[in-house]
């Protein structure tokens, strides 16, 4: 049964829990959560705008079956779906991509185990020998630091395979060689056991140091001496590893703030995100992460992927926009931690330190979002206060020599250049008469009710003033497209109308973006001359 027949057929319960999308081929492309089941994936199925949501309807259009695990409530729906994200890692849910920062240590299942880095394979799962597994860990983190020195204090063999004699390790102190039973098995798993504390926080390396300490004393007393100097070297190489855990505990101990700003580009379908991580007043770690807006995921469902993937999850997260489910997913948040989660919403009307940061991250998200756009695009944006960067601009002109002939164009730029697969000429068919502002109208609608539009434009340029803009809105309306931003260019002034402003806006001569309208303005004036040319040329 189909995804939508499926949910007509009414058989997705209206309780909380988890939804799988797949596709033709049976693979899970995307995993969300819901309050309401069968309310949530129903929504998939109705008519979307597709300025906005593109990318949603590139997911709807691949669902051909639709599964889902009901949860008792909201708090193991927002846990469940993280954990079948990390699982199946679906093509359309956000995968952090900043992850290569958190490595996992894996102690494999073996009588003399071994130490290695897990390693996952494309759908999440790791790879390898059988082990437990340990992590994630912070590069440069004291329970990380280098699997190298782990493996070197603690006596774990490198060897993919015990080998019949001795290899070079031994040698230099770094194994006890369990391939010609210089240890037993039982003396060798102690090490590994204490390993193993470490790596879950059960013990530290202080207590281990001392335990050292106290073993290399007896060694000495008794005569030892070769015995005891392996350990007072072993030690040395524990020295720095006790710093770094010290560190760490006394940050603990002022618990860190994390600051997350969030910068959403619709144009591209794109949302980017910010972190700063502040630890004892001073930024320590900054991110930056971005991930496509495809069905529910938002900022909420960033923050718990996020916050399931670091060693540590901070007692305060400010963010500059509220989360969906916030409380839910503070909750979530706090079940994982140990300890209470609260995300703060710091407004733009909001003052002082928190606010700066914000800002701080705001204008970072800024400067990264514009450098993969033209430089006229941007100016443009700016210019004219849109809410979305005009990458995808089309232009609309008519041309009519007298009365015999009227045509109509309109051109595509996308990100300052032509697209000319996109170009599209029409002759007038539903006007008589020389009527600039009723052309206008049927050309707009033709335009964007044709079923092979593609993506819509980010911005709409008529050729011409108030009239003819107040015109191709009305067409814009009539075809329920209400959010489009839609401004005319009036030639004689090159005199903006629409954007927001009550009277017309005159930009400089040499503003990049003015320069970007008067061209695509040109373009769609010179490909519908071209194309009434022709038409006479054939009469």
């Amino acid at each position: 049964m189909t995804a939508i027949a499926l949910v007509k057929d009414r058989r997705i319960p209206e309780q909380p829990g988890v939804y799988l999308m797949k596709d033709g081929d049976g693979a899970i492309i995307y995993i969300g959560k819901a309050r309401n089941l069968r309310r949530r994936v129903a929504s998939y199925f109705v008519k979307r705008d597709p300025q906005l949501e593109w990318k949603t309807s590139r997911l709807v259009s691949r669902i051909a079956d639709v599964e889902f695990v009901l949860t008792d409530n909201e708090i193991e729906a927002f846990l469940l779906e993280s954990n079948l994200i990390k699982r199946y890692r679906p093509a359309f849910n956000i995968e952090l991509k900043d992850q290569q920062r958190y490595s996992y240590l894996k102690i494999t299942d073996e009588p003399f185990p071994r130490l290695t880095v897990a390693r996952r394979n494309r759908v999440g799962q790791f790879i390898g020998p059988k082990g437990t597994v340990y992590g994630p860990f912070v590069r440069g983190s004291s329970k990380y630091l280098t699997i190298g020195l782990l493996r070197k204090l603690f006596k774990i063999r490198i060897c993919n395979r015990l080998p019949k004699s001795p290899c070079l390790q031994y040698f230099i102190k770094n194994c006890d060689a369990p391939c010609i039973a210089n240890v037993t098995r039982a003396k060798y798993n102690e090490n590994v056991l204490a390993l193993q504390e470490i790596l879950e926080g059960k013990s530290s390396i202080d207590s281990f140091a001392n335990e050292m300490e106290a073993e290399m004393k007896r060694a000495s007393d008794v005569g030892e001496y070769e015995r005891a100097r392996d350990i007072r070297d072993t030690l040395y190489r524990l020295s720095n590893l006790r710093v770094r855990q010290k560190m760490e505990k006394a940050a603990s101990r002022n618990p860190d703030e994390e600051y997350v700003g969030i910068l959403k580009d619709r144009a591209k379908g794109v949302a980017h995100v910010m972190t700063f991580r502040r630890t004892r007043g001073v930024i320590s770690d900054r991110k930056k992460f971005q991930f496509d807006l495809v069905g529910d995921n938002s900022l909420s469902s960033f923050l718990l992927q996020y916050y399931t993937s670091v060693p540590v999850i901070p007692q305060v997260v400010y963010v500059n926009e509220e989360p969906d489910d916030c409380k839910v997913l503070e909750m979530s948040l706090a079940k994982i931690a140990g300890h209470k989660v609260s995300i703060v919403s710091v407004s733009d009307r909001s003052a002082g330190e928190k606010q700066q940061l914000m800002d701080l991250i705001r204008r970072n998200l800024v400067t990264y979002v514009e450098r993969g756009y033209d430089p006229a695009v941007v100016e443009l944006k700016n210019a004219l206060g849109l809410d979305l960067m005009p990458e995808v601009i089309d232009c609309f002109d008519v041309s009519n020599l007298r009365t015999s002939i009227s045509v109509g164009a309109c051109c595509r730029f996308v990100d300052g250049r032509p697209e000319k697969s996109s170009y599209r000429k029409f002759k007038i068919k539903w006007v008589t008469g020389q009527n600039d502002f009723a052309m206008i109208a049927e050309l707009v609608r033709r335009r964007y009710s044709s079923d092979k539009l593609g993506k819509m434009p980010d911005l709409i340029v008529i050729d011409g003033g108030r009239g003819q803009l107040a015109a191709a809105i009305a067409s814009l309306r009539s075809l329920g497209i209400s959010s489009m931003p839609c401004i005319g260019l009036a030639k004689e002034n090159e005199e903006i109308y629409g954007g927001g402003y009550q009277e017309p806006l005159l930009l400089p001569r040499g503003n990049a973006g003015l320069k970007m309208l008067q061209h695509i303005r040109d373009e769609a004036h010179r490909f519908g001359l071209a194309y009434n040319v022709n038409l006479r040329k054939m009469d």
